[in-house]
């Protein structure tokens, strides 16, 4: 029983071991991503200026965007905080996106993840919020200027509707 246990354990650590080595993902685009950048622009209709970190996080195999706003709320918190995680998706071949923010949780769910075909220096990510409703968000690199600009936008019944038009500029 010994042995058998053993060799058992051996296995697992073999596999751990194998699985432990996936090699990282590397994505040019990505790589332009990572910094630390001042977002400013409008949301929701009102101005605002942020605070984003980018960086490759778990092994080389996501982008972690961790954004802050510097608005505060009645408590003297951020208004607004996000962390946004952006990966490969292997099995639908396309960029995925989960996104977790302070607007009100539900962000552990389906309609948190938005998935992407990359267009050029583009990544149009869709979110669908149910069967009429999606939420686009576009993330556009610049390489003349190395900015991003985040342009967001609502669906419902097939009318898409400017939430967000932001650039970020690097710090």
């Amino acid at each position: 029983m010994g042995r058998a246990l053993a060799i058992c354990a051996a296995i697992g650590l073999m596999s751990t071991f194998g699985w432990a080595q996936e090699s990282p993902f590397t994505d040019v685009l990505l790589d332009r991503m990572t910094g630390k950048w001042v977002l400013q622009g409008s949301i929701a209709g009102s101005e605002t200026t942020h605070d984003v970190e980018v960086a490759w996080v778990l092994g080389h195999q996501y982008v972690r965007l961790a954004e802050v706003s510097r608005e505060k709320n009645s408590s003297g918190r951020p208004a607004y905080e996000a962390i946004v995680f952006i990966g490969w998706d292997k099995p639908s071949n396309t960029y995925a996106c989960l996104w977790l923010d302070s607007s009100g949780g539900g962000g552990l769910s389906a309609q948190a993840i938005g998935h992407a075909q990359r267009r050029g220096d583009e990544l149009a990510f869709l979110f669908k919020v149910n069967e009429k409703s999606t939420f686009h968000t576009t993330f556009v690199y610049s390489k003349s200027t190395d900015t991003w600009q985040w342009l967001m936008d609502g669906e419902e019944d097939g009318k898409r509707q400017p939430f967000a038009r932001v650039r970020l500029t690097r710090r």
